[in-house]
């Protein structure tokens, strides 16, 4: 299968991990890189972002019908494409393309992020929309949607896995170790935890924590600044308990670095919710807490079990692996779910190819 695949793409972004899965699975992928598109100058970019309009956009969708043309793909794939005309669907309809929008974030949530003008008209134009909670699922439905799956965000086999000799907590450097971004009340937890002596350990993008902590608490409690592949792989392996928060602006039902910290083997302490509890056996394979007092008293029970650390991380990992939470598996049922309408395809890849407009 042809994909012509559409995303922003770098070594540390998780749609990058997506294509490999497809080229695993021995799809071709003709990637189409989203950061190549926006305006130099950056009070220029904020409104083009705002507004999404301009020459920019213009070049996104000419550019996508000039691939089109070029490569004839059996299939477009768009993760969080916002730049895309509803008249660029079309084009790709009247080819006979199926058009699969792959979407993390929470378009229907209580955000409001600036940017989604476009996408909110392209959503009945998908052929397939992929989401991550169920809420969304009714949201696409009732935006007119034409079909839509579950899915959920997923780890990467190639670089969240085991260390080749466990680690001990000789090893381990980090205590409480949290790896991420500020959202909702996560500054305000963990400099609460780490005034009650818990060894707290923030990492991440650092443009996003520094204006959330103190000039002392940043300088205590933030190390490594923003970690990706070998580098967040290491500092799961290396910290005794790893935290993973729920994005409650973005009404998430799990995390994605729940299952990436289970792939790797390392002690999962998970913010409870249906999401988490349908995935892991709760004290059997992750640990759960439901606020701020429980999470302290499961971070003072576990800090010194080092014995039932490793069991339950153990555990944790041999679920992951063994039940699909990985990238494989997921884009495998993406696939599967298009498979009959590409089966019957009427050969209308020689359809005219007509103009976008803005």
């Amino acid at each position: 299968m042809r994909i012509l695949y559409v995303a922003h793409l770098s070594p540390n972004d998780s749609a990058e991990y997506r294509r490999l899965a497809l080229e695993r699975a021995g799809h071709t992928c003709v990637p189409v890189n989203q950061y190549r598109y926006g305006l130099k100058h950056a009070l220029l970019r904020k409104v083009e972002h705002r507004l999404v309009a301009g020459p920019e956009v213009r070049r996104f969708n000419r550019d996508l019908i000039a691939m089109a043309r070029e490569h004839k793909p059996d299939v477009l794939w768009c993760d969080k494409a916002l730049f895309l005309q509803p008249a660029t669907l079309d084009v790709f309809g009247s080819m006979g393309i199926q058009t699969i929008s792959y979407m993390i974030d929470n378009f229907f949530g209580p955000r409001r992020d600036p940017g989604w003008r476009l996408y909110a008209q392209t959503i009945p134009r998908f052929d397939l929309h992929c989401t991550q909670r169920d809420a969304n699922v009714r949201d696409y439905r009732a935006a007119g949607a034409r079909d839509v799956i579950k899915v959920q965000t997923a780890f990467e086999p190639t670089v969240h896995f085991s260390a080749p000799e466990p680690y001990t907590d000789a090893q381990r450097d980090r205590g409480v170790s949290f790896i991420g971004t500020a959202y909702d009340q996560r500054a305000e937890t963990l400099t609460r935890m780490a005034r009650e002596d818990l060894p707290v350990v923030i990492s991440g993008g650092p443009q996003h924590w520094r204006p959330r902590l103190t000039a002392d608490d940043f300088a205590a409690l933030y190390r490594e600044g923003e970690l990706y592949n070998e580098q967040y792989r290491l500092a799961i392996w290396r910290s005794r308990i790893n935290l993973s928060f729920l994005t409650h602006s973005n009404a998430d039902e799990f995390a994605h670095k729940s299952f990436e910290i289970a792939a790797c083997g390392g002690f999962l302490l998970a913010e409870r919710s249906a999401g988490h509890a349908q995935r892991f056996v709760e004290n059997e394979e992750a640990v759960f807490f439901d606020g701020y007092d429980e999470l302290v008293a499961k971070v003072r029970r576990y800090l010194p079990d080092e014995a039932a650390r490793n069991r339950i991380a153990l555990a944790g990992q041999r679920r992951a692996w063994s039940s699909g939470y990985d990238n494989d598996t997921q884009v495998r049922r993406i696939l599967e779910r298009i498979a009959p309408r590409l089966a019957t395809r009427n050969g209308t890849c020689g359809a005219h190819i007509g103009e976008v407009y803005a």
